[in-house]
């Protein structure tokens, strides 16, 4: 597609009437100048304050945003302390010591957007530009499968060869694929805002959580950085989890890209953007929520310059007061971080990661190297197999889950959101998580790997409803005489 026509194309995307419904007096949910209020009338909160915000986050309310500033804003060293352990004891609370596990798979690098930070911007000219044919997704897949894992989330460039019709061709050659006993049962998928028509079709092709990075929350800063494009329309990306639940789509999942903008003012963006999905949708916020720091990006100046670039400390600053914040939402850290940042960050209130990672256009099938920049979109702090990671989360006392079963049994939505606000999800996530462990094991685990996970069966079996214990061991019998795909 010739320059003309892909400008034309990016004009058509926006389709404004989507948006202003959702709009108050043509304002949006964000208010830069009340977010940058709230943090300074809150900027020398009382220990006796920040404890009862703690107990309300053990409670697993939702903190308003005067509270979540006061959070951000402490001082004190021997108080972070106590912010660290109530979050790891709200993320053990509502989840239990189990980890879900994926992997990203990049379909396409073509894109329309000039992002500043992001190597697949369309001025890069030192990007290696593709995307995959269904015969090239089908060999990704395979050789994903071929590991062990379970889950996905596809990610596509902003791009009209990237289109829903393509989204919806790749998904449906992912899920068909299978090798061994092996076969991916949830696809998520990481990509461009799209109008309600064009979720309703990834809605009838299965997919599982649709994820969009608002990136940052700061109207001004969001222009600096995304001077051109599709992505340039603010509002457009703010309200795609709006279209995607109007579509039937409730797991919805969002995230910003920490380093462009204060930390502080970008985890207020996040919770107020669960505050609006919430008001809007019956309670039903984000169903997972993302904290990506800026990483080196190929021919990518603000990749490496930016005066916002968030310190490991702060980092886990960020984690810890989301988790409390939103206490019962799903959070995901990423291979961007190192392994050890990654040990932390779980331990911290993390749910969710990914392992074997690949981010190069079709990495994962072909002789690349482990990492080549000008073929993705950043660099990586941690290319471990998902064998290692899953045996060092054994050694920590974490369970890896490859449970699908909640969105295959319909406990999406208000349905898992009823569940998990009470702190009651692991009941069934952790008999879930055993059982798909124990599948990994047998099929793809190495010889030390299955030795420590089934030590790890055996200790988290004694924490199972007693009631349902003699069902997860019938089950396990069942996985070990060759039974496959069991849940609750």
């Amino acid at each position: 597609m010739g320059g003309v026509a892909l400008n034309e194309w990016t004009r058509s995307v926006v389709k404004e009437d989507e948006i202003a419904r959702h709009l108050e007096s043509g304002k949006d949910f964000i208010d830069d100048a009340l977010v940058e209020r709230l943090l300074q009338d809150n900027s020398q909160p009382e220990p006796k304050q920040i404890r009862d915000i703690l107990d309300r986050s053990r409670a697993l309310q939702r903190l308003e945003p005067d509270e979540t500033a006061a959070l951000l804003n402490v001082k004190d060293q021997d108080l972070w302390q106590e912010i660290f352990s109530a979050a790891r004891e709200v993320r053990n609370h509502v989840y239990g010591p189990r980890i879900v596990t994926f992997a990203p798979l990049y379909c396409s690098n073509l894109c329309v957007n000039s992002c500043l930070y992001c190597a697949f911007r369309r001025e890069n000219s030192v990007e290696k530009r593709r995307t995959l044919t269904i015969e090239e997704v089908r060999k990704e897949t395979e050789a994903l499968v071929s590991v062990g894992h379970k889950r996905l989330i596809v990610v596509y460039g902003e791009h009209p060869a990237s289109d829903v019709d393509y989204m919806a061709e790749t998904i449906r050659t992912i899920y068909n694929t299978k090798v061994g006993n092996g076969e991916i049962r949830r696809v998520n998928i990481n990509g461009a805002p799209l109008e309600i028509a064009d979720y309703k079709i990834l809605k009838e092709i299965g997919i599982g959580t649709y994820q969009v990075f608002q990136e940052t929350y700061h109207h001004g800063m969001y222009k600096k950085v995304h001077p051109r494009g599709v992505k340039a329309h603010y509002q457009w990306r703010l309200y795609a989890q709006h279209r995607a639940q109007e579509a039937g789509i409730d797991d919805v999942a969002i995230g910003a890209l920490f380093g462009l903008y204060d930390w502080r003012f970008e985890v207020m963006g996040l919770l107020y953007h669960t505050i609006a999905l919430e008001k809007a949708f019956d309670g039903v916020g984000p169903h997972t929520i993302s904290f990506p720091r800026l990483e080196p990006a190929a021919n990518t100046p603000l990749s490496v310059n930016s005066p916002y670039k968030v310190t490991d400390g702060d980092f886990k600053k960020v984690i810890a007061v989301i988790r409390l914040s939103v206490p019962y939402t799903g959070m995901i850290v990423t291979a961007r971080e190192s392994a050890e940042i990654r040990r932390a960050a779980i331990n911290l209130g993390c749910t969710q990661t990914d392992a074997s990672t690949r981010i190069g256009i079709g990495a994962y099938s072909e002789s690349h190297g482990e990492q080549e920049a000008e073929r993705q979109q950043f660099l990586l702090g941690d290319t471990r197999s998902l064998d290692e990671l899953i045996r060092e989360l054994a050694e920590m006392g974490y369970i890896t889950s490859f449970c699908t079963a909640d969105y295959r049994c319909g406990r999406t939505g208000h349905s898992f959101m009823s569940i998990a606000k009470k702190g009651k999800i692991h009941n069934l996530c952790i008999p879930n998580a055993i059982l798909t462990f124990k599948e990994y094991l047998l099929d793809y685990g190495s010889e030390e790997t299955r030795r420590i996970g089934e030590k790890l069966i055996e200790q988290h079996l004694n924490t199972v409803a007693e009631t349902m214990r003699p069902s997860v061991r019938e089950r396990l019998q069942a996985i070990e005489h060759g039974a496959r795909d069991l849940m609750f």
